[in-house]
């Protein structure tokens, strides 16, 4: 048998599908699993609980040079296996030391280094790839001290330039040779200084032929600026063309007008950047910064960068759980809401696992530290937030085709409209005419705003989804599940609490109950099943002793087989024990009927062949299903029930909660098929499931959803998991796909528009009819606050409203 690695079902090499990759050959379930796999995907087997190492800000530690450090004393380390200098306790083994930290661009995640820069191909700032708890701002501080530096030095700039036009005779006092040489001396640091990040970013550009926003700047900027500085070094080589009132204008407040406001945009984009990343500090602040260490002599408390595998911890009450771990000693309550979503604490005893991040609400433990620092549940979480907030969206693709040509079309532009204006426009001062507008088309254009309106909305909205306990893989599947018009629901786990309990047992003949219970019992104690398991521990509750069971056999969503005592046991449902030859399932009927319509499960018996009863287990629905089908239904959608258990049981639960559609006494490959005929009948399917056999259907759907509580064979097939496991997160993945896929088109229509206006404005289009001309200050703060307005915009998914 092989291993489908995207469904990660067993499946027949001799009758599955297969395809060849990387030299290998990969088996499948289904044609939907090998079109996935021939896509891109698989083969993988990352898992919510077996998580892959998370990049943090720390250098990798070079091979075979371990580090020993005392765990009382701060500071005190050594490269060998010694004793304390300070305390005389022991060193002991350092945590292994993370890698560093990667850097990357919001509009290209491809690009990646591993130190703080510009984006080679858009000249943004790059930032790190994985957020820290407290990141460094060291960009966001430079970028300020130039602008604060721009607007001290260019004030006085801008009064020279301007006060004459509000009756200030600046004339009288000093000479328009004498006015232009101190403009020139202020505004030569502003622009050369302030503004040198912009035109080193733009001779990048154009080395490299990626052009972008910095290029217009750089050439806009520095158009004006080198024009401003031939007027004043050499004015009588000026063309009477370039006069204005008998004399050569200069445009040095112009540059460095237009050097701050680029600069104040810079600044708020970096700050309004630094917010999309709060959801994830958010994560990683549930973990403790330290540890309550156990050790010869006592406790001590030590960084949480110092706790290692193996490790005893006390966690006192009140205190968060730093690492995942086992208890060992005590006795307490849990509260894991953060990862279940449960409201209430969970009681942990000796043997239990407990997460890290979760919170210790009563009693002391002492546990043992089994999953640390890059391992923990809380860690592979972030990891899958930050992976999905740099995966790209199919609707990106067409900003990016247009951001492709954008900029060489606006020096194209550009260049026209200063032959125009120096063609066209009155014959003093023509020239002047053409540069201002020239420069003013440089300026407004902003291709940043086209680039940032995608990967902004989906930072923030993947975000926002990982508080809401809805984690999304990528933002493909954002996309689509806005299309999604159908949710498929599996119902155990999913509709119902996934917890059932033994409510009926229906011995037939001489047999008593409890006989009937160990038998059951003791044939399911190997499997897997909810309804299995409820059995075996209603038995082991009521201290039965049972039997060993061999030649196990299980159908995944049928029931199970195996010898007790050398007797033959089947156990499952009516249409599993038919196949087994099972007769006179009749009898039951009468008794079994009134409790299948009170929505519970009835599972049958036989012995060699022989009915010998049924036993009755009632799953409770959720407190939440039933308003979270209305919303569903409410939102447009269409529910459809798929679930292995019987017709009847399936018909008043459908019944109850007004689904639209179900199917019942479904094997794994007809829920996989059920979801392949929606989709050939044009519907957009989304389906929910928390078991090893909805794995194929989650597969097969467009959208898989897995909820949280279910195995980690559920959770990889799907695109979506929903941490707190209840249809309340379906609602909520819903609601944000569609709040983002809006953002998302609301920012590339006003990138869109505002590029389509704003250039032929500041190109002049309106002076014919208006006498109307855009100042390039006026389009350098408009290209400016341009970028600001989308991050703002994609901002506002962190408050809105969802379920």
């Amino acid at each position: 048998m092989a291993i489908d690695p995207i469904c990660q079902m067993q499946v027949d090499e001799a009758t599955a599908l297969k395809a060849e990759r990387d030299g290998q050959t990969y088996y499948f379930c289904c044609e939907s699993c090998r079109q996935k796999f021939l896509s891109g995907a698989g083969p993988r087997l990352v898992q919510l609980h077996a998580p892959k190492p998370l990049p943090t800000d720390r250098p990798q530690a070079a091979p075979g040079q371990a580090r020993y450090v005392c765990p009382m004393c701060a500071g005190v380390e050594s490269d060998r296996p010694a004793a304390c200098p300070k305390c005389g306790m022991a060193l002991e083994p350092a945590a292994p030391v993370a890698r560093q930290t990667v850097y990357t661009c919001p509009m290209h995640p491809e690009i990646e280094q591993a130190s703080p820069g510009s984006c080679p191909k858009c000249g943004m700032d790059l930032e790190p790839k994985y957020v820290a708890v407290e990141e460094g701002d060291d960009e966001l501080r430079a970028m300020s001290r130039r602008f604060w530096f721009s607007v001290a030095m260019g004030l006085p700039v801008v009064l020279l330039a301007m006060l004459p036009m509000a009756g200030v005779p600046l004339d009288r006092w000093f000479s328009a040779t004498t006015t232009h040489w101190i403009e020139l001396t202020l505004s030569t640091p502003v622009v050369l200084w302030a503004g040198w990040p912009f035109f080193e970013r733009g001779g990048r550009s154009l080395v490299t032929w990626n052009l972008n926003m910095f290029t217009l700047i750089a050439l806009g900027t520095g158009a004006t600026f080198a024009y401003s500085i031939v007027v004043t070094l050499f004015p009588g080589v000026i063309p009477a063309k370039f006069h204005e009132h008998g004399h050569a204008p200069v445009y040095f407040e112009a540059a460095v007008v237009i050097t701050a406001l680029v600069l104040l945009g810079q600044v708020l984009e970096l700050r309004a950047r630094r917010r999309t990343g709060h959801a994830i500090r958010e994560l990683l602040g549930l973990a403790p910064p330290t540890a309550r260490k156990i050790v010869e002599g006592g406790e001590h408390e030590v960084p949480l960068e110092q706790v290692r595998a193996g490790d005893l911890l006390r966690i006192r009450p009140g205190d968060k759980i730093p690492v995942d771990a086992e208890v060992v000693e005590g006795q307490s309550r849990v509260d894991e809401a953060m990862i279940t979503g449960e409201p209430m604490p969970v009681e942990k005893r000796p043997a239990d696992e407990v997460i890290g991040g979760t919170v210790n609400t009563s009693g002391t433990l002492v546990v043992r530290a089994k999953r640390v620092g890059d391992e923990t549940v809380l860690a592979q979480i972030v990891r899958m937030v930050a992976d999905a907030q740099r995966s790209r969206a199919p609707i990106q693709r067409l900003a990016d085709v247009v951001a492709g040509y954008f900029v060489p079309a606006v020096l194209l532009v550009a260049v026209l409209t200063f032959v125009a204006w120096a063609w066209f426009a009155p014959e003093q001062p023509a020239l002047v005419y053409a540069l201002v507008n020239a420069v003013a088309v440089l300026m407004i254009a902003c291709p940043c705003a086209l680039g940032l309106a995608t990967p902004m909305s989906i930072m923030v909205g993947v975000g926002r989804g990982a508080r809401e306990g809805v984690l999304i893989k990528d933002a493909a599947m954002l996309e689509a599940l806005e299309k999604v018009d159908t949710i498929v629901v599996d119902k155990t786990g999913t509709l119902t609490l996934g917890r059932p309990a033994l409510t009926k047992l229906l011995p037939l003949a001489e047999r008593s109950e409890e006989d009937l219970l160990r038998l059951a019992a003791s044939v399911e104690q190997p499997s897997e099943h909810p309804l299995g398991e409820v059995i075996v521990a209603s038995a082991r509750e009521l201290q039965m002793e049972l039997s060993p069971v061999e030649e196990f056999q299980s159908v995944t969503g049928r029931g199970v087989q195996g010898r007790v005592a050398g007797k033959l046991v089947n156990v499952g449902n009516r249409a599993f024990l038919e196949q087994h030859g099972v007769q006179n399932l009749d009898k039951l009927e009468p008794e079994a009927a009134p409790l299948r319509e009170q929505g519970a499960s009835v599972v049958y018996v036989a012995l060699d062949g022989e009915l010998a009863g049924a036993i009755a287990v009632t799953d409770p629905i959720k407190p939440t299903t039933a308003e979270a089908l209305r919303t569903l239904h409410g939102l447009g959608l269409r529910v459809v029930m798929l679930t292995g258990d019987n017709e009847r049981t399936a018909r008043t639960l459908a019944e109850q909660l007004g689904i639209d559609q179900f199917e019942a006494e479904l094997t794994p490959q007809d829920k996989h098929d059920r979801i392949e005929r929606l989709r050939g009948a044009g519907r957009r399917v989304a389906m929910a499931g928390d078991g090893i056999n909805d794995a194929p259907a989650l597969a097969a759907a467009d959208v898989g959803i897995a909820m949280g509580t279910g195995t980690d064979v559920a959770i990889e097939a799907a695109g979506i998991t929903l941490l707190r496991g209840d249809l309340t997160g379906i609602v909520k993945a819903v609601q944000l796909s569609r709040l983002v896929m809006r953002n998302i088109r609301q920012n590339l229509a006003f990138a869109f528009v505002y590029n389509m206006l704003g250039v032929p404005v500041a190109a002049g289009v309106l002076y014919p009819f208006f006498g109307l001309l855009l100042s390039p200050m006026l389009a350098a703060a408009a290209m400016s606050f341009s970028s600001v307005s989308v991050i703002t915009n994609a901002l506002r998914l962190r408050s809105m409203r969802l379920a």
